[in-house]
């Protein structure tokens, strides 16, 4: 297929600037992928379409302050430095973008925080816009993390609004978050409340989490017409034995199983056998689904609507058939949902 098959004309106002008051209570929209019929409900509804022993599963990845905001030696400029992952704990070296880029050379000093309380030294250029940094402090590799991300800001998408507030701090996180790593929120999961999952458990609706930690490829735009020859960064993952064991189990008994957020979906489509079963993985992913494909495990796809050409909105319309999924988009934006990892749900069973 091809990247323009994927473009729509979304209304900048389509985007959600700020979650709904409730976690629980955005709308969804559902899409019955067997038929194409498409009802409109809240997020709440969702228990209506599960039954006991259906398994949801979750991505308890945890987002940490990426973003930080600091100043270059001697001409004082303000650099934006958005953290991507750690590279060495002895060393305080980080994998790192810088903005403006072309103000930042080897050797360059930055200095964050008021009182110039955290030091980096760029050591490498990576990339055009990517940097390796050395950060200078005295103190444990605990003492550092909480200097770092006391300085940091949650890395809400400047698409969305150009800096983060307190609120995000809460919001751009799921409620069941547990290992950090990631750079980008699960979007789908931000729906699920306290009282939802109570209601799950007395349903009898069973959970199991796997981890991926989303990283810049959640940022990056595909710029390639023809799909197969696009790359996607990599993503590490970690899917443990006892949730291999509860998702094999959930599948033998030919209930449904529910993959909250298309990173979920990458995950344990990366590591299935041959005979259609999950297996237990502990590595780094750049698995890129788009249509047509043929899928393992899931049966049901929670995702939120993704802004025209993403690989999140490809990899719905593998899931749910590119034709019904891009008919519900179109249904979508007449109905007002909201776009965006702050927006509105959309589940496809």
């Amino acid at each position: 297929m091809k990247l323009s098959q994927f473009n729509y004309t979304l209304n900048l106002e389509q985007i959600a600037k700020y979650p709904a008051k409730y976690r629980d209570e955005s709308r969804m929209m559902v899409l019955h992928k067997d038929t194409g019929k498409i009802e409109h409900k809240m997020f709440k509804d969702i228990l209506d379409y599960c039954s006991e022993d259906d398994l949801f599963i979750f991505n308890n990845t945890k987002v940490f302050p990426a973003r930080l905001y600091g100043n270059k030696e001697k001409t004082g400029a303000e650099i934006e430095v958005f953290l991507l992952r750690e590279l060495s704990q002895e060393q305080k070296l980080w994998d790192v973008l810088v903005d403006p880029a072309r103000k930042i050379r080897i050797g360059n000093k930055l200095y964050f925080g008021e009182n110039d309380n955290l030091v980096a030294e760029v050591i490498d250029n990576t990339t055009s816009r990517g940097r390796t940094l050395r950060f200078l402090f005295d103190g444990t590799h605990e003492e550092f993390k909480a200097t770092l991300f006391k300085l940091g800001q949650m890395p809400i998408p400047k698409w969305i609004r150009a800096k983060a507030e307190n609120l995000d701090n809460e919001r751009y996180q799921t409620i069941y978050a547990k290992h950090e790593g990631a750079v980008a929120a699960p979007a789908a999961g931000l729906h699920f409340s306290r009282e939802l999952l109570k209601r799950m458990e007395i349903k009898g609706v069973n959970q199991t989490c796997i981890t991926l930690h989303m990283g810049l490829g959640n940022f990056r735009s595909v710029d390639v017409e023809d799909l197969s020859k696009h790359k996607m960064d990599s993503e590490q993952v970690i899917i443990t034995q006892e949730s291999v064991n509860i998702i094999n189990e959930t599948m033998g008994k030919r209930k449904k199983v529910f993959a909250i957020g298309a990173t979920v979906m990458r995950a344990i489509e990366t590591s299935v056998t041959t005979k259609s079963e999950l297996s237990p993985f502990d590595g780094w992913t750049n698995k890129f689904i788009f249509p047509p494909y043929t899928f393992s495990i899931a049966d049901a796809l929670v995702t939120n609507f993704q802004l025209p050409k993403s690989t999140m909105l490809m990899s719905a319309a593998a899931f749910g058939g590119y034709d019904k999924v891009m008919k519900a988009y179109s249904v979508a934006l007449k109905e007002g949902y909201k776009v965006g990892a702050y927006g509105d749900a959309f589940l496809i069973i």
